[in-house]
């Protein structure tokens, strides 16, 4: 297994607990990881190293070439959207956690085409 995909579980596994506690600036931050980690997890696999923010967004228009039924950009800008939350913690926790479905489910259907 390779570090990003320990990292995209770990993430996953705190989410839980954060929302429950309410801390929506660290659940959007855990969600933004988990999708990050889980698209560089694909990469490793495929010899690829993704660094910033705009290697990612390219690696996520490949992803969505290949496999455009799973959504992955629109499940990229819910993930941007929380990323943006922890800085400036202006969404409501419905947003949040409607983000978070759509984010866990990309994830999902991310794993079951290329699993890591």
């Amino acid at each position: 297994m390779n570090t990003y995909a320990e990292l995209n579980r770990k993430d996953l596994r705190e989410v839980d607990d954060l929302l429950r506690k309410h801390d929506l600036p660290q659940a959007s931050e855990k969600l933004w990881g988990a999708f990050v980690d889980a698209v560089k997890a694909v990469a490793e696999g495929r010899s690829q190293k993704l660094g910033t923010h705009r290697s990612i967004a390219q690696f996520v228009l490949t992803l969505e070439k290949e496999y455009s039924e799973l959504r992955l950009h629109d499940a990229f800008r819910h993930a941007e959207a929380l990323h943006t939350n922890f800085f400036e913690d202006q969404l409501p926790e419905e947003s949040v956690r409607l983000s978070a479905e759509v984010v866990r489910g990309a994830i999902e259907r991310l794993r079951s085409k290329e699993p890591f």
